[in-house]
């Protein structure tokens, strides 16, 4: 049997990008109004590794000092596809100097999880699919956390992230296995909802004890 496990929210814990909008001035929703700006989404590039973090940031900080230089000529248009709301202030919205995503990443291990991936590698293949940034990959390859795995699958590696069906067929084809002997865990259930419906048996992982204890049994 093939183990898809993803990383952030199952193997170690996920990262939390309220300190990015928190860093920025921003709300959560006009930081990917400014991803997607210009009908361009520079965070799906960077997560399928299109573009690189530096890449992204350069465009970010472009596409925010166009958007105040536009708002102090009074040219900012009112339907600009941009939310703004009474909390964010456009011109206190930063100049980007240092990679956030790697400054404010710190992801802890799940031990329980870990000790699952070793029982279930005795008898099965277990890799790991995840959406992932240069960033976050480059840490976890300095951390060790993809040498608990027998082969890792990355969306900035693959060119394709969750939850695009691609994404799964990708490892299936390359693992070799149908989507009948492949088992998924994530802790979006959109990602979950993908993958089911190649007919790949899917746990929605909302924490490593009940996933250990879902799961243990298939290393028996």
């Amino acid at each position: 049997m093939l183990f898809i496990f993803d990383m952030g929210g199952v193997v170690t814990s996920t990262f939390q990008m309220d300190y990015i909008y928190k860093k920025l001035n921003m709300s959560k929703e006009m930081f990917f109004d400014v991803c997607r700006h210009s009908n361009r989404d520079i965070w799906h590039e960077l997560e399928t590794g299109k573009i690189d973090t530096i890449d992204f940031w350069q465009e970010f900080n472009s596409r925010v000092g166009k958007l105040q230089r536009n708002l102090i000529d009074g040219i900012l248009k009112i339907n600009t596809s941009i939310h703004f709301s009474n909390e964010v202030n456009l011109q206190d919205i930063p100049t980007v100097e240092h990679d956030l995503f790697r400054l404010f990443f710190h992801p802890q291990l799940n031990i329980r999880t870990v000790e699952l991936i070793s029982a279930l590698r005795k008898k099965h293949r277990v890799v790991c699919g995840t959406n992932t940034i240069q960033s976050h990959w480059e840490n976890h390859l300095e951390r060790g956390d993809y040498s608990y795995f027998d082969q890792t699958y990355a969306s900035n590696k693959i060119g394709a992230a969750k939850p695009d069906t691609n994404f799964f067929k990708l490892i299936l084809e390359a693992e070799g296995y149908d989507a009948k002997d492949a088992f998924f865990t994530d802790d979006k259930i959109e990602n979950c909802n993908a993958a089911e419906s190649l007919g790949i048996t899917t746990k929605l992982c909302t924490s490593p004890e009940d996933l250990y204890e879902s799961w243990i049994k298939y290393a028996d």
